[in-house]
């Protein structure tokens, strides 16, 4: 791993304290819901840091895996078949949810959860890219020419 591809490797790691960052908001927005009080604009933080997050952790080398889980699912076809139609659900209906939310939102703060939503389908696509390339980097059954 040389050059650009070991740069953006490095600027994966930029994916940590972005999750630590999610989560410093996330536990406010957890009491202020005991309080029955809810801070949604804590819950905007978090959703926006964490699809930001997501965002850094696609710029890994996705020729290797990261533990024994993910190499049996990228290496299996059908596993990983699978676990890429379970992303494309998800970051497809993160994307498809948010939009839909900040279309008929009535509220800035409506707004600004949906806006959240939004970039962490946006993260979530990434995430769908990556898995992909890892499908085909690791997958038994592909032919090699």
């Amino acid at each position: 791993m040389k050059g650009p591809k070991q740069l953006f490797h490095l600027i994966s790691y930029l994916q940590y304290p972005l999750y630590a960052g999610a989560i410093v908001f996330y536990v406010p927005f957890v009491r202020s819901l005991m309080d029955k009080a809810p801070n949604w604009t804590m819950l905007n933080y978090v959703l926006i840091l964490f699809g930001v997050a997501i965002s850094f952790s696609t710029l890994q080398d996705t020729t290797k895996t990261q533990n024994k889980v993910s190499r049996k699912v990228w290496e299996s076809p059908v596993k990983g078949k699978i676990a890429l139609g379970f992303i494309a659900l998800l970051a497809f209906s993160f994307v498809g949810v948010g939009l839909a939310l900040l279309y008929v939102s009535r509220s800035d703060t409506t707004e600004s959860i949906a806006v959240g939503i939004t970039v962490l389908g946006i993260g979530l696509v990434g995430v769908l890219k990556s898995a992909l390339e890892m499908f085909e980097n690791h997958r038994k059954d592909k032919i090699l020419v």
